[in-house]
């Protein structure tokens, strides 16, 4: 893991931007504000991805394209760390090998499932202030007060307001885009993998693990981003004092309302840069490479499917 740490530490930096876009365009012409009065989604432009990074440089700072970092970090040590755990254990344990000694694929398939809604549920406060922190500069724009002083602030207002089930709020969307997500990159990886080896002249080297890796973050972002819009706008919603949601009761709720809103098509706002980011992040770690000691090779991808992507 610590021959690991700074390319992932390298990737969530060099991506984060990209995170921070994906956020701020998922919060962009949200229905649901109306029903507060609040007229930010009538005066404020749909802008596409391009143009809403420049607008993050030109009104707030360019160092504003990494507020909220420090959270994905925590989130990153958080999820990565009992994804992993998990992993291991229901690989061991639970399922086991079969007689040929290999790990067939629908047990690596729901290995990592279960292995990355555990994380992501463990994960969720982390998840949680990252993308309040990721709305601040917009609430400074609108002429809102900003909400936290800092990270730690905001822990700890979160839970004062809303108790330790505060921290947990929007994390039913939040493990189901985990699940999606890590079935869909899991499954089409391995299936994409094994047609260009056994179909065409490429061979088991990087270029097939490129393509790979690129079919199966567009399925996995095609799968998780509707959970993932979700899971945002319901962790960015404004609450009461006792930190109960204003705008939506469940994640259903919040679901009808985006689509009778705003459209079917407002469930993949942020698309395009939560694709890009998988892609990017795979690129900024580099191929995996064979793991010269025992304890790096529990970390091989053949053990971890996920490791060869940044971030699930």
């Amino acid at each position: 893991m610590l021959q690991a740490s700074p390319s992932f530490c390298f990737s969530l930096l060099a991506t984060f931007p990209l995170d921070l876009t994906k956020t701020r365009l998922q919060m962009q012409g949200e229905a649901a504000l109306a029903r507060l009065g609040d007229s930010a989604r009538e005066s404020a432009p749909y802008r596409g991805m391009v143009r809403t990074a420049l607008g993050i440089v030109q009104e707030e700072g360019f160092l504003k394209l990494w507020q909220g970092v420090t959270p994905a970090i925590y989130r990153h040590v958080v999820y990565s760390g009992g994804r992993m755990v998990t992993y291991e254990h229901l690989r061991e344990v639970v399922f086991g090998k079969s007689e040929d000694k290999h790990y067939p694929l629908w047990k690596s398939v729901i290995g990592g499932m279960m292995a990355g809604v555990v994380g992501q549920f463990l994960a969720n406060p982390t998840d949680l202030v990252k993308v309040q922190m990721q709305m601040e500069g917009k609430r400074k724009l609108e002429g809102k007060p900003l909400r936290f002083r800092g990270v730690h602030h905001a822990f700890a207002k979160i839970l004062s307001e809303g108790g330790i089930r505060g921290l947990w709020a929007g994390w039913v969307p939040n493990i189901q885009r985990a699940a999606l997500v890590n079935m869909g990159d899991l499954t089409t990886y391995d299936t994409v993998k094994h047609y260009l080896v056994l179909n065409t002249p490429l061979e088991d080297n990087i270029t097939t693990h490129g393509l790979s890796s690129l079919c199966s973050g567009l399925v996995a972002s095609i799968l998780g981003t509707p959970a993932d819009v979700i899971k945002s706008r319901i962790m960015n919603q404004p609450r009461d004092k006792q930190g109960r949601g204003l705008l939506y009761k469940s994640s259903t709720d919040c679901l009808i309302q985006a689509v009778q809103g705003e459209g079917f098509m407002s469930l993949y706002k942020g698309f395009l840069p939560s694709w890009l980011r998988m892609q990017s992040g795979w690129i900024t770690q580099g191929h995996p490479v064979r793991p010269s000691t025992e304890f790096s090779r529990r970390l091989n991808p053949e053990h971890f499917p996920w490791a060869r992507r940044f971030d699930l």
